[in-house]
């Protein structure tokens, strides 16, 4: 396990979080990230923390080593766990850690509806069918959250939060700017910059995680979006004046796949089993038939122990991995009695005999590989 890189929650994407949350004099439980707290002594009109998805510390390292963002990067931390947008935004959305949110993965079963949801696309896992006609809405109930974008405003009146985001994105804050790619994000940021009155901006791309997914970690495609974006930053801060600070960083790193396992293709695991397999192709969830624990836990490592560190339910949330607070009350329910982290570049694919599972891309995230779990954090300001 030398490439494994643990959660380390005094270092991480919440701490970066949790700096600008304390610059606006809200209060948390949580540590700050000491050397963003020093860039954020002096008062500025704007502050604007980008989140370039998928964007870790090791594709920077391979694609930029020397150029504007390297230059101006301050750290380098962890993602929360697990690494995948699901958990991290919202650890960077309401200034919690996944233990506390409840929002862990990308497919989560709620037994309100005797189904696992996708959690930002809101729609049953397996089939893709919309829930928006249940009686009971888990979202504005059971997995709501209060939004950093509120809490800065309750702290502090006179400043105005903003979040730019895509237009399939559900709205996080009062003010939110839709932008469609990193071009109209940069406009956005731009334009409110130059409007009257202090104001925290959340911009949101989802590139270059969407390029990664599709073309690798590896690809030109990914090399031409960091490098042309580095450029266009560079522009624009050029253009901004000296009271605007922004601050870049990402929820996770990128893993290319090698080896995509069905648990379809091992009945004597599926015989251990009372549920369906949930969470992420990375990060697995095992409902165990009560009794078959040893003989599942034989069976699951004699063919993926070097590629998988399998634990019980108990072990994972005692070693901390979802993070430390007030653990949120579905926890339990949300990861079954066993668990998977993949440690290699393999994934087990979420899917059953009624619905196939998602194609297989060249690379994607949630496991604990230093590629994954490592992001920057940059600063750039003058």
């Amino acid at each position: 396990m030398e490439n494994i890189i643990l959660p380390n929650y005094e270092h991480c994407i919440l701490n970066t979080i949790t700096s600008i949350l304390k610059y606006y004099n809200v209060e948390t439980k949580h540590k700050s990230l000491e050397i963003l707290d020093k860039k954020l002594e002096k008062r500025y009109k704007n502050v604007v923390l980008l989140i370039l998805d998928g964007m870790g510390e090791s594709i920077l390292e391979d694609i930029s080593p020397n150029c504007y963002f390297s230059k101006n990067k301050i750290d380098c931390v962890t993602s929360v766990y697990p690494s995948t947008t699901t958990a991290a935004l919202t650890t960077y959305y309401s200034g919690k850690p996944p233990y506390e949110t409840g929002w862990i993965a990308w497919s989560q079963y709620f037994k309100e509806y005797g189904r696992a949801i996708d959690m930002l696309h809101r729609k049953e896992s397996y089939l893709k069918e919309d829930i928006s006609g249940a009686r009971l809405n888990i979202f504005d109930t059971v997995v709501d959250y209060e939004r950093i974008f509120t809490k800065i405003e309750n702290a502090m009146p006179e400043v105005k939060a903003f979040e730019v985001t895509p237009s399939y994105s559900s709205r996080k804050a009062e003010r939110t700017v839709i932008a469609e790619n990193i071009d109209q994000a940069l406009e956005s940021i731009e334009r409110l910059c130059e409007n009257s009155g202090e104001k925290f901006i959340f911009a949101y791309s989802d590139n270059p995680d969407s390029i990664l997914h599709k073309f690798g970690t590896k690809s030109e495609e990914v090399k031409n979006f960091i490098k042309e974006t580095e450029t266009k930053i560079e522009e624009l801060f050029n253009r901004l004046s000296e009271d605007t600070i922004l601050i870049i960083s990402a929820d996770h790193g990128h893993k290319d796949i090698e080896k995509a396992y069905t648990l379809l293709d091992y009945p004597e695991l599926q015989e251990c089993l009372f549920m369906p397999i949930s969470l992420e192709s990375r990060v697995v969830s095992f409902w165990v038939k009560e009794g078959m624990e040893k003989t599942f836990e034989e069976r699951f490592n004699k063919i993926f122990k070097d590629e998988f560190w399998l634990m019980t339910r108990e072990e994972f949330l005692n070693r901390n991995f979802l993070g430390f607070g007030e653990k949120h009350p579905k926890i339990d329910e949300f990861i079954g009695n066993y668990i998977a982290l993949s440690i290699s570049s393999s994934i087990i694919k979420i899917e059953t005999f009624l619905a196939e599972g998602k194609p297989v891309k060249k690379s994607t995230h949630c496991g604990l590989t230093k590629e994954e779990m490592k992001v920057p954090v940059i600063v750039i300001n003058k």
